[in-house]
């Protein structure tokens, strides 16, 4: 038996309301161009948008005419979806709440996840959606999870309940020291004053 070994997500389907909702809150409220639409392939009732959330990949959503918004929040039970993330720079992580607040969109405030800062609120389908920044970049060559793989190594290490700020340190440290080379002989950290 072997495995079926993924490379990244393809997309994320959503069933939608109307067009229009769909075309204003991907769009108007979180900036995804809306890039081609068609029908549903599997069901001629049903529209189906496409968005591209920044990295080229695809956020779909199936429409219906006939379906309205309901902003009641989506079931928390098992099998189902408890939110979408969405990456943001920190720069717009910082002016989010500001544009939410300006739109009267009822939201969490800025959550601290330790490798990472929060926004929660819903979609006018109740879907739970967050907006995420990290609070570090990976070094040269290395991505987010080598950095919080090693991060989480060194948490678990010591003990510490969560990856904090510190563990990401000295987890992007040891990377740099492991993809680059020196002609020092010791590496270690030194004090010149």
């Amino acid at each position: 038996m072997k495995k079926i070994q993924v490379q990244g997500v393809h997309h994320i389907t959503i069933n939608g309301a109307d067009r229009q909702t769909s075309i204003d809150f991907w769009e108007g409220v979180l900036g995804m161009p809306f890039i081609f639409d068609q029908p549903n392939l599997d069901n001629p009732n049903e529209g189906h948008l496409y968005f591209d959330p920044g990295d080229g990949r695809l956020i779909t959503i199936f429409t219906n005419e006939d379906r309205s918004p309901d902003a009641t929040p989506t079931p928390n039970r098992s099998g189902s979806v408890h939110h979408l993330a969405f990456a943001v720079d920190r720069a717009t992580f910082l002016q989010a709440i500001k544009r939410l607040d300006e739109r009267e969109i009822v939201h969490s405030g800025p959550k601290d996840r330790g490798f990472m800062d929060s926004i929660y609120f819903r979609d006018p389908l109740g879907l739970l959606i967050e907006l995420a920044s990290y609070k570090f970049s990976p070094p040269s060559g290395c991505t987010h999870a080598d950095v919080l793989i090693r991060a989480h190594q060194l948490r678990f290490t010591r003990g510490d309940y969560n990856i904090a700020e510190e563990h990401l340190t000295d987890a992007i440290e040891e990377l740099v020291k492991q993809r680059q080379g020196s002609l020092s002989d010791d590496r270690g950290p030194k004090s010149p004053y």
